[in-house]
């Protein structure tokens, strides 16, 4: 990839989780910049990029930029686009990583003729673990995208998807990760219950997932394939998985990616 710069309209938490990943592989924070009204939320993206990126509110200073990511929320992000239309110019990826929004819309507010690739990413960007979901606008060429995906590719998994499978990604990958540390946290309980130091507690609980995890995506085989190597006839395993449909846990995550999904297309 050739050198390029990004910039951030929004400098909150998922956008200082993409910036700070991007800087650890293919984007210098010094060609990173960030555009936002808050103070606070300018100077803590600052400090995750050790200060070396650019932060400020002025318009202009996104004009410079190859890739200019909307990092807002869905309510604000028509008025956003309007405040900051003219730093965007014809030469520029414009990236949306807000929830529902359709590109239809977007591309309606956005100056006419702009290249839009819409993406739901996910904060475990921030370590180069992300799960992101890309679909490409009207106006964006494939070249367009397939910059994002190089790009989105340094800080974990990505999936291209139509634009009609963007709700449901969200709902699984893109509001995921809390499922994940809620998982977590109910693990480190049990193990404490049990007598174990929290501490400890939640490091094997989070390694556990981690290991897990990595198993299905290096194996490739399917999941129940994986938890059946592990669970012998009368043993711990099957007593405890017992347990756990006992208590609907399988029902309630597909519930969490079925509300999320749900709540996405409303905030569309």
């Amino acid at each position: 990839m050739k050198e390029i710069k990004t910039g951030f309209i929004g400098t909150g938490k998922m956008a200082s989780a993409l910036a700070c990943g991007f800087s650890k592989t293919l984007v210098p924070a010094s060609r990173i910049v960030g555009v936002d009204p808050v103070e606070a939320s300018r100077a803590a993206f600052a400090e995750l990029l050790n200060n070396e990126c650019s932060v400020g509110t002025d318009p202009a200073a996104i004009s410079s930029v190859d890739v200019v990511i909307l990092a807002v929320k869905p309510n604000v992000m028509q008025t956003v686009i309007e405040q900051y239309a003219e730093g965007l110019s014809h030469g520029q990826v414009i990236v949306s990583i807000a929830a529902g929004l359709k590109t239809e819309s977007l591309e309606s507010w956005l100056p006419a003729g702009a290249r839009l690739i819409r993406v739901m990413p996910n904060t475990p960007c921030l370590v180069g673990q992300g799960a992101c979901g890309v679909s490409r606008g009207s106006q964006a060429t494939q070249e367009d995208e397939d910059l994002v995906c190089e790009l989105l590719e340094s800080v974990g998994v990505v999936e291209r998807v139509p634009e009609r499978l963007i709700d449901a990604l969200t709902g699984l990958s893109g509001c995921g990760p809390a499922y994940g540390f809620q998982i977590i946290e109910a693990l480190s309980d049990g193990g404490v219950k049990m007598g174990l130091p929290r501490a400890t507690a939640t490091r094997l609980a989070a390694q556990t997932l981690l290991g897990a995890a990595q198993m299905v995506l290096e194996t490739g085989d399917h999941p129940g394939a994986l938890k059946d190597a592990v669970t012998s006839p009368g043993g711990a395993t099957i007593a405890a998985i017992h347990a756990m449909e006992q208590a609907g846990i399988r029902a309630g995550l597909i519930n969490a990616v079925e509300a999320g999904t749900g709540k996405s297309i409303e905030l569309g």
